[in-house]
């Protein structure tokens, strides 16, 4: 459905005409004016009329019907097309969601697809209309608030996962407790989670490098002002401090696992130790208590009245002096 549609002119927005084609036409004769539709999950039947009147190409016209697509940048004979993945993340349950947000910019238009939950493009409207000096920058601008307005949510994500690793490498380390037996299948989770993360943060860098002039892929783009290069620059280095945070993040992730790993393998050691001695002090009495017990004739000490008592007594000192030996050893 669409959920906004407001002609720009000299970057406020003004009132002009309902049908498409007729704003189209009016913004492209006004030259400082622009058309910015948003629509949300569309279907295949409202999107066609937006098609029609903005030329859209079919290819990028199935991937926003479809979504499910990875961040990308698609440049086309009237448009340019961008895909990229809002992220959303919810503490309480080690959740990260994610959405779509495709953009086609072209001559004095702007055309905005939302799929998902995870969104910033009303606070982005609003944002931009309450700063019209860089709203009059045209479409350009729109395209540069989505890109900088996703990325900046990334940093929020990225030091949210940061807390609740902290939170979780202090379970796993805690000498009281060590880690539950729960704790294995939480950070196998949490991996996911952090897996998830780097699918939308990752394939983007490519695309704001591509906008930002920078690197081997220098070449102008079409649709979008030279002086916004800069902008693009500063929404690049954001999203490169989040990829490096997402890497940091996924070794840290394996090394912690390792270690509980590492932990669960060393108290198993020490319950086999601990089995072990128990198993040892039971055999000394068993192994004196089976002698005794045999059926045999010429067994002198069955006829000396102080047998029983000193066996005891033997028994006894065996236990006491392997107890000690064990405990010494830190079997016990």
């Amino acid at each position: 459905m669409i959920v906004d549609c407001a002609i720009y002119r000299d970057g406020r927005r003004s009132e002009g005409p309902e049908d498409l084609s007729d704003a189209l036409d009016l913004c492209r004769l006004q030259h400082d004016a622009f058309v910015w539709i948003g629509l949300y999950e569309p279907t295949e039947k409202e999107f066609d009329r937006v098609t029609e009147e903005f030329g859209l190409h079919p290819l990028a016209v199935e991937d926003a019907l479809k979504a499910h697509q990875r961040p990308k940048l698609e440049v086309y004979d009237d448009s340019l097309f961008m895909v990229l993945k809002p992220v959303g993340y919810e503490p309480k349950s080690d959740v990260v969601s994610s959405g779509e947000v495709m953009v086609f910019i072209g001559d004095s238009f702007v055309v905005t697809v939302r799929h998902g939950e995870e969104a910033p493009l009303g606070a982005v409207r609003d944002r931009l209309e309450h700063e019209p000096e860089m709203l009059r920058h045209g479409p350009t601008a729109v395209l540069y608030a989505i890109s900088d307005a996703v990325v900046d949510h990334y940093l929020d994500v990225a030091d949210e996962l940061s807390i609740d690793l902290e939170e979780l490498e202090a379970e796993v380390f805690s000498p009281a407790v060590g880690g539950s037996r729960h704790t294995a299948s939480r950070i196998y989770n949490f991996k996911r989670q952090v897996l998830e993360f780097r699918r939308a943060v990752g394939p983007l860098a490519q695309p704001l490098a591509r906008l930002a002039g920078s690197g081997m892929v220098s070449a102008r783009v079409p649709f979008v002002h030279d002086e916004a290069q800069p902008f693009f620059r500063d929404v690049s280095d954001h999203l490169t401090r989040v990829n490096e945070s997402v890497e940091g993040l996924d070794r840290l992730v394996s090394d912690i696992l390792s270690a509980h790993l590492a932990q669960m393998s060393v108290r198993q050691n020490d319950d086999m130790r601990k089995i072990s001695a128990w198993a040892a002090m039971a055999a000394v009495p068993t192994m004196i208590a089976g002698v005794y017990g045999m059926n045999f004739e010429h067994m002198p000490e069955l006829t000396w009245r102080w047998s029983y008592p000193l066996l005891i007594v033997a028994m006894a000192a065996a236990e006491v002096l392997l107890y000690r030996l064990f405990k010494s050893r830190g079997w016990l």
